[in-house]
């Protein structure tokens, strides 16, 4: 099946290609192909060697990168060093670029206000309706098990999103946040079960690893990540390649929990007749156990 990623307007190489992809020809194909699967340092070698990479001359290593803009190999080389620079960036090298880039002397909270908003506007923009709906279809097919895993950061983002999974439907499993687990949760998985997967800049072994296992497994991977795209949507079906800058060291979570709780809505409502009556059930359980404080009468 052909991947699915959100329909975007490209700031990266990488998503330059997979938009232009279906324009190339046979050899410019397997360059493109060469370039993603090893991506991005495929692209830092010279062009003597892409080519003998891929198995093609250096003309059409030329061709290919005139498809997606670029008029030299030196410039797209540029383009993608500078790029590959943002997604090493630490939290340390974020904030003095942030620092020296001139940025407004306003208050943070109207520097956050914007970035916020610009992440939301671009996000939207790339966003396929028909590969929303399709990722709403698989997290409400009640035959399919879910699995969820994040990294140090996205932990929150999978543990938010199964939190809510879990009212709705049955069947959902949040892979604990030690890596030593997820062997045990990985023997579990069965061809057509769905891991939801977050991976954002500076992307995590871990996470690659258990993806592409679950890949060989015939589990359908659905990929939440960043603009400039973790190497798991290499093996992802669906991936949301949502915006995070942010004016600090730090990257936005605004625009990815945007996403997840749209999907909270969206399959709570394809559920609804059996999630409620499910929800009706676990509010009699926390009633029973006194989770919550009861209202006074």
């Amino acid at each position: 099946m052909r991947k699915k990623t959100a329909k975007q307007t490209p700031q990266t190489i990488a998503e330059l290609i997979r938009i232009r992809f279906d324009e190339f020809k046979p050899a410019e194909r397997r360059i493109a192909n060469h370039l993603l699967v090893n991506y991005p340092m495929a692209g830092l070698v010279s062009i003597t060697e892409l080519s003998e990479s891929c198995e093609v001359s250096t003309p059409t290593v030329m061709r290919t990168l005139k498809r997606i803009g670029f008029s030299s190999f030196i410039t797209f080389q540029k383009t993608l060093k500078k790029e590959l620079s943002k997604t090493l960036a630490d939290p340390i090298a974020k904030h003095s670029q942030w620092a020296t880039a001139g940025a407004p002397k306003e208050h943070i909270l109207n520097q956050t206000a914007d970035s916020v908003v610009s992440n939301l506007r671009d996000t939207m923009s790339q966003l396929s309706h028909e590969m929303f709906n399709e990722v709403v279809t698989l997290l409400a097919d009640q035959k399919r098990n879910i699995y969820l895993v994040g990294g140090r950061i996205t932990y929150s983002f999978s543990d938010y999103l199964g939190t809510h999974l879990e009212v709705i439907r049955k069947g959902v499993d949040k892979l604990p946040s030690s890596v030593s687990l997820w062997s045990h949760r990985l023997l579990d998985m069965q061809r057509n079960d769905v891991l939801v997967i977050f991976d954002v800049r500076r992307y995590e072994t871990d996470l690659l690893n258990i993806a592409a296992l679950a890949k060989e497994k015939g589990v359908e991977v659905i990929l939440f990540t960043d603009q400039w795209l973790s190497p798991i949507a290499d093996y992802a079906t669906h991936s949301f390649p949502v915006r995070i800058e942010a004016p600090s060291g730090w990257d936005s979570g605004v625009a990815t929990l945007f996403v997840i709780e749209a999907l909270i809505a969206a399959v709570e409502r394809k559920l609804w007749p059996k999630a409620s009556k499910r929800m009706k059930e676990l509010e009699q359980a926390y009633s029973y156990t006194g989770r919550f404080k009861q209202e006074s009468r």
